[in-house]
Parts: structure tokens; C-alpha cells; sequence
């Protein structure tokens, strides 16, 4: 049994440097630090009991063993500098990198808004209630989905037949899913749309027959109809019904249920495309070819066993993977959503540790919310994390398609990276390089692999080289101090 007793926690001098200071402060209930190595939860004297008795409850203990809840401690005294005589903290593992649903696929969101339903429904159960049901309070730890937020549970009303998150569980999950599915907008919109959209966004832009479909009717077309008529939703601490007990929780249960069946219909798989099926219709590789490249890179990581891996236009995630299976933690960045499902899946079924963001290396995500200081930059999250840093023919597509400097890559990479590069130069006489140079050889059609290595040499040294069969280039490079730096030149022109 956990008492407010034993939660006094004294100032003392700071052991954990606070990576971006105050991260949330929208909550009433409390608020949330993130730390260098670990996430630390201020909560606010109103809610400390409601939040002991949740961390008391079977129903606490049961989340954290299926790993559907973060897992939770009571700060210790003298744990971080600023906690005051007094307060209450507690105290989270750190999840790296955070990501945001602007940077899901639809199987992210498919995942977190099941996870949603999965621990909404057993709280029901145990006599608490969802008060929160947003994508922000899911984070993914590789592709499984964890809830972080342990102030979103509530003692439930026995007479109450509402679940108050119901509305936002649709403008933030379903609404968006099938904005997606139906109009094409884009997940990456969510980004403007905190508390996700409004029905009558949606209801505008649908054509008259597709407001009649029977996952739109309810969620859509008539809270639409209803908002236009000047209809109001019940208040929400409404008298109680004195209902049948049990009467009221199978009808929660059924409400979810719902939402359930709405979820798997509007969360359509994204269509292949051009990349997905890359691996299978390259014409520029050779079997051999791909079965060399994925030796040097198994080598590479069998000799080095870097712990945390960037894997940057993974593509499918044929090299993410084999990185997670020599036991690294690997992090998957690219901009095709439905290749990085591809990957999910996989990662999902091999129990991978992959965390896969869809993103642009080239326009990375920007921070977010108030004064940019509520959701951090891509950059932020993965600037010095990793021993090694795969850019695996990906470099063209920044030059010929990005219009980037050598040295600006460079420089980005070095930020990245806490010592090994592994890249691969695409020659100008790549049918790829080829296809996208689009008649500027003036610019870029008398690159070499000495431009590359002057412009790396500030940063890096190679460690190792070799050619494959299509004249592709692999180099692993070592980080170094610019005064060490020793780049040797090829005679590659």
C-alpha cells in the first residue's frame, strides 16, 4: 500500500540533467519533466490520492506486465535538484526517441488507438475510466505501443453511462484515419490538429453519398446535423441515472466495441508504392550486388556491435533489421509510409526492436505546440544518440533531389553520429544518378568520390571500402576531431 507519507521527497543536488526542461503544462493534474535518462511526473496536490490509489490498483500492476503502461516509480529524495520538501514525483523510463502521430504510419495509428481501446475496456472493468483518449499520450517503444500518461485514469461513476473521452477518441483517432482513407489527407496534417478535427471539417469536404456510409452516419453526418440544429451534448457531470450497474457497463463496453469495428474499417492499409516494392524491382542491382552490400554491412556490424542504430532511408528495412538482430536498437527513418509498414510489420513479427518514423531527413520534422517547446524537432530527439549511422544510397537523393551540399550532409551526419558512418556513393553513371540528374551536369553530372571525402574529411576518416558489382561504393567512416582528420583520396576521378 502506497501512502502520501511516504512520498515526501527532499531537495538535493541534481543527478540527472533535465534534457529539455519543462515538457507539459496543459494537465491540471500534473506535469511532465524529461530528463537525460529517465521522465519525471509532477503531481499536483488535487489528484496525488486518485493518483496513489491508480498506482495501488490490480489494475496498474496488470498494464505494466502486458507493457501496455509505462512502467512507474515514486521519485526518490534527492533525485533531481528542483523537486521541493514535499512534493510528489514519479518517475518513468525514458522511451527513445519520442515520436509524434504526424510521424506514424497507419499502422501506428491502428496500434495506439487499439492499445486505447484494449486498456479503456479493461478499466471499465476495474472500476476506472479513460478521462484522456489522444495519439500524444501513446509513445512507441520499437513497434509496440506504450501509454505514458498515468494521470489519464479515473475512478469510474457506477451510474454513469458516459465515457468522456468518447469525443475525443473520434476527432483524434477515427476522424483523421478517415480523413486519410477517404479525402487523402495526409497523417502528417495532425501536426495542426492537436485535439484532432472537428466533424463538420470532415462532413464539408465528403461528397453528399459518402456522408450516408455507416462508419460516417454517427461520428459525421448527424454530430454534424445536431451541431447545425444548436443540439448539446449531455453536460459532462450530468445527474446521475441510477441505472442497473451492470446494465451500464456492458453498455460501455459495447460503445467500445463500436469504436472498435469503426477503427479496423476506417484504418485502411496504405497502397503500394514505387518503394515498397523497391527491393523487389531495382533493376540496377544484381543479386550479387545486394548480397555483398548486405555482407559488408553484417560485418560491420559483427565487428563494431554498435548499441543504437540511425538507419536513414531504410526503405523496407532489410539493413534496420539486421542491425536489430546484432542486438541494436535501431531507429528507422524514411519519407514512403507504405515501406516503412513493410518494415513494421516485419520488425512486429520478429519482435525487433525498430522504432520506424516516417520522415525527411532533408525537412525534418519541426518542434511543435507552444513556443515550439511542447513536442520536439526530429533533429532534437536524434542529434548524438547512435554509434552508428546508416546512410545506405541516400546520399544521391539529397543531392540530385534536395539540391544539399556535400558539406552541409556532412555536417548533419557528424551531428548524428558518436563515431561510425556506414554510406554508400551513388556514381554518376548510376542509372538512378542518371534519372534524376534531369540535365543539370553542369552542377552535379562531375561529382566523384573525392568530392564526397573532401567534404567528409572534417569529420570523418575511412575506416573501410569496397566496390560492389554495379559500382556502387560502400564507406565506413570514422568519426574524428577536425584536427586529426586524414581523408585519403581515391581514384575514383
Amino acid at each position: 500500500m502506497i501512502r502520501a507519507s511516504d512520498c515526501s521527497i527532499e531537495s538535493e543536488s541534481q543527478l540527472d540533467a533535465p534534457a529539455t526542461g519543462d515538457f507539459t503544462f496543459r494537465d491540471p493534474a500534473g506535469q511532465l519533466r524529461l530528463m537525460e535518462t529517465q521522465a519525471l511526473r509532477l503531481i499536483r496536490p488535487p489528484a496525488v490520492q486518485e493518483t496513489i490509489d491508480f498506482l495501488d490498483s490490480r489494475l496498474r500492476s496488470e498494464l505494466e506486465r502486458s507493457g501496455d503502461l509505462i512502467t512507474t516509480e515514486i521519485a526518490e529524495a534527492g533525485s533531481n535538484y528542483f523537486i521541493q520538501p514535499g512534493e510528489f514525483w514519479l518517475r518513468h523510463p525514458l522511451v527513445e526517441p519520442i515520436s509524434y502521430p504526424w510521424e506514424w504510419t497507419v499502422v501506428h495509428w491502428r496500434a495506439a488507438a487499439e492499445l486505447t481501446l484494449r486498456v479503456a475496456d479493461r478499466a471499465i472493468d476495474a472500476g476506472w475510466i479513460l478521462k484522456d483518449a489522444t495519439p500524444l499520450n501513446i509513445v512507441f517503444d520499437g513497434p509496440r505501443p506504450v501509454l505514458v500518461d498515468v494521470l489519464s485514469f479515473e475512478r469510474r461513476d457506477p451510474q454513469s453511462k458516459v465515457w468522456l473521452a468518447y469525443g475525443q477518441f473520434v476527432r483524434t483517432f477515427l476522424l483523421p484515419l478517415l480523413a486519410k482513407k477517404l479525402l487523402s489527407w495526409p497523417l502528417q496534417a495532425s501536426l495542426f490538429a492537436r485535439d484532432g478535427y472537428e466533424p463538420r471539417a470532415i462532413y464539408q469536404a465528403l461528397r453528399p453519398w459518402q456522408r450516408l456510409h455507416p462508419d460516417l452516419l454517427d461520428i459525421v453526418t448527424l454530430a454534424t446535423l445536431f451541431e447545425n440544429r444548436g443540439s448539446k451534448t449531455p453536460a459532462p457531470h450530468a445527474a446521475p441515472t441510477h441505472s442497473d450497474p451492470e446494465l451500464i457497463t456492458h453498455i460501455l463496453h459495447k460503445r467500445i466495441a463500436r469504436l472498435r469495428k469503426q477503427l479496423h474499417n476506417a484504418a485502411a492499409a496504405e497502397p503500394p508504392s514505387r518503394w515498397s516494392a523497391y527491393p523487389q524491382s531495382a533493376t540496377h542491382y544484381q543479386a550479387s550486388d545486394t548480397d555483398e552490400k548486405m555482407q559488408f554491412v553484417q560485418q560491420v556490424l559483427a565487428q563494431f556491435r554498435p548499441s543504437r542504430v540511425l538507419d536513414i532511408g531504410a526503405n523496407t528495412g532489410a539493413y534496420s533489421l539486421a542491425a536489430a538482430r546484432s542486438n541494436a536498437r535501431v531507429v528507422s527513418l524514411d519519407s514512403d509510409a507504405a515501406a516503412l509498414e513493410v518494415l513494421l510489420q516485419a520488425a512486429k513479427h520478429q519482435n525487433a526492436p525498430v522504432t520506424a518514423l516516417v520522415a525527411n531527413i532533408a525537412r525534418p520534422t519541426p518542434a511543435a505546440g507552444w513556443q515550439n517547446q511542447e513536442q520536439m524537432s526530429l533533429l532534437q530527439r536524434l542529434t548524438g544518440k547512435f554509434d552508428l549511422v546508416l546512410m545506405l544510397a541516400v546520399i544521391h537523393h539529397l543531392i540530385l533531389r534536395e539540391q544539399l551540399p556535400l558539406t552541409h550532409i556532412s555536417e548533419l551526419c557528424a551531428s548524428l553520429t558518436q563515431r561510425w558512418l556506414l554510406l554508400e556513393w551513388v556514381p554518376v553513371s548510376d542509372p538512378m544518378y542518371q534519372e534524376w540528374l534531369r540535365g543539370r551536369e553542369a552542377l552535379y553530372g562531375q561529382l566523384c568520390e573525392d568530392d564526397l571525402l573532401r567534404a567528409f574529411g572534417s569529420h570523418f576518416s575511412v575506416a573501410e571500402r569496397t566496390v560492389l558489382g554495379n559500382q556502387r561504393i560502400l564507406l565506413l567512416l570514422e568519426r574524428t576531431s577536425p584536427a586529426t582528420a586524414d581523408i585519403p583520396t581515391s581514384q575514383a576521378c
